[in-house]
C-alpha cells in the first residue's frame, strides 16, 4: 500500500468516527437530550418519536430539546423511570440497539467530573447520544535492540460488537461509580490476564475523543488512553473469552493494519495516536499530520 493510499485510509477512518459533525450530517435533526436543564446528549428522531410515548417520563420537545419531567427530581428516580421505558421498549423490540443489553450501568452527566444526573443501561446510551468513557491501554515491547512492538488483541467471534476485529491489548468501558484506575486493572486482568502489580505501572498519556452516528443512535466517546510497556518474556492470555488470541506484531505491520478493515474503528484511533505520540508518524513527511491529530481530539 503506498503512503498516500494510507493517509487516506486513515482520514476515511477519522471523518467516519466524526461524521456528526460533518457537512451532511443528520445532527440538525436531533433533539438535544436535557437532565435537569443540563443537556447530556442528542436524541437522534427515530428516537424521539419512540420516547415521546411516554409522557409521564419524557416532556413534549420543545425549541429543540428533550428533557425528563421535572417530577423526576434525583439520580434514583430519574433512572428507574427511564430504566422501565428501556426494559418496556427492549420487550417490543422496536429499537434493535436494545437486544445487546448489558446490564451494565453508565453514567449521565455533561462532564466526567460533574456529579452524575443519572444512570443508564450502556447499550441504551446510543439512543440518547450520552457521553461515554472508557479505557484502552496500548501494551507494547522494546527488544533489546530498541525495536518497538505491540500486543493486539483479537476480539471472540461471539462479542456482540466487533466481533473477530483487532483491539488494543486491553479496553473496556468504564461504569457507572468505577474509577479509571480501577477500570483500568480490571480490564487488564480479565481480558489479558495482566496482573495487577504490572497493569499499575500503565502511564496515562492521551485522551481520544469523537462523535459518529449511525442507524442505533448518536456515539459521543471518549477514551482515556494508558502506555503499558511490557516485559519481553511476558504473554498476554485470554481470561474472559472477550479475546480469541494475542499477537505481537513489530510496529511497521501495526501501521500498515490501521488502513485495512481489520482493526475495530475506535482501537485503530488509539494505536494512531501512540504512532504519533511516538514519533512513528512525522510531521515532515506525513502531510495529513494535522488531520490525524485534530481527528483524534475532538470536542464531543
Amino acid at each position: 500500500m503506498s503512503n498516500s493510499t494510507w493517509s487516506q485510509q486513515i482520514l476515511q477512518l477519522l471523518r467516519r468516527m466524526n461524521n456528526f459533525y460533518l457537512p451532511g450530517s443528520r445532527r440538525s435533526e436531533c433533539l438535544r437530550f436535557e437532565v435537569n436543564g443540563a443537556q447530556v446528549g442528542w436524541v437522534p428522531p427515530h428516537v424521539a418519536s419512540v420516547l415521546t410515548r411516554y409522557p409521564k417520563v419524557f416532556c413534549p420537545p420543545r425549541r429543540g430539546a428533550l428533557s425528563l419531567c421535572p417530577s423526576w427530581d434525583s439520580n434514583e428516580t430519574r433512572s428507574a423511570a427511564v430504566d422501565s421505558v428501556l426494559r418496556t421498549e427492549r420487550q417490543e423490540g422496536s429499537l434493535t440497539c436494545l437486544k445487546g443489553w448489558r446490564d451494565e450501568k453508565y453514567s449521565v452527566m455533561p462532564k466526567f467530573f460533574d456529579p452524575p444526573l443519572m444512570w443508564m443501561e450502556r447499550a441504551a446510551t446510543s439512543l440518547f447520544g450520552v457521553k461515554r468513557y472508557g479505557v484502552h491501554v496500548n501494551g507494547y515491547t522494546i527488544g533489546n535492540s530498541g525495536e518497538v512492538s505491540m500486543w493486539l488483541a483479537r476480539r471472540s467471534l461471539t462479542k456482540q460488537t466487533y466481533p473477530g476485529l483487532l483491539d488494543n491489548v486491553a479496553a473496556g468501558g468504564i461504569a457507572a461509580g468505577v474509577s479509571i484506575k480501577n477500570t483500568l486493572v480490571k480490564e487488564c486482568q480479565e481480558e489479558a490476564c495482566i496482573p495487577a502489580t504490572l497493569a499499575e505501572k500503565a502511564c496515562p498519556v492521551a485522551n481520544v475523543s469523537y462523535t459518529y452516528m449511525d442507524e442505533e443512535g448518536v456515539f459521543a466517546e471518549s477514551q482515556f488512553v494508558f502506555d503499558l510497556e511490557l516485559p519481553l518474556d511476558f504473554k498476554p492470555r485470554a481470561g474472559d473469552g472477550e479475546v480469541q488470541d494475542f499477537y505481537l506484531l513489530p510496529l511497521d505491520k501495526v501501521k500498515e493494519l490501521l488502513a485495512t478493515d481489520d482493526f475495530k474503528p475506535n482501537c485503530a484511533m488509539v494505536v494512531l495516536d501512540f504512532l504519533i505520540r511516538h514519533s512513528f508518524i512525522d510531521p515532515d513527511t506525513e502531510p495529513c499530520y494535522q488531520e490525524f491529530v485534530a481527528g483524534l481530539h475532538q470536542t464531543l
